[in-house]
């Protein structure tokens, strides 16, 4: 099998898809030596994110262990998470 996602950290709540990947894939990744399987909900372009687990509104977006965003709706396990449905909260200036 080959490798169609990566977790880069335990505390990831999005994986990050290495090839493009399609609605209905049954994608396994590594999350803390635990393999995960994940159905996609919707197709995921290569160097995009979904995610591990639902994921509610106004939750933290976790990758490489670090917060990187905001979900400003909620999102499925399995459905593409990008700049659609989360917020950016670094560099904005109008954040501490």
């Amino acid at each position: 099998m080959s490798l169609s996602a990566l977790v880069l950290h335990k505390n990831d709540n999005v994986a990050t898809a290495v090839r493009s990947l399609e609605s209905g894939d049954n994608i396994g990744v590594e999350v803390a030596d635990c393999a995960v399987n994940i159905v996609l909900r919707q197709s995921i372009p290569f160097g995009h994110k979904f995610a591990l687990k639902d994921i509610g509104r106004g939750e933290r977006i976790i990758k490489y262990g670090e917060t990187i965003g905001q979900a400003t709706a909620s999102i499925k396990k399995g459905e593409h998470v990008h700049i659609h449905n989360v917020e950016g909260l670094r560099g904005r200036g109008d954040r501490p």
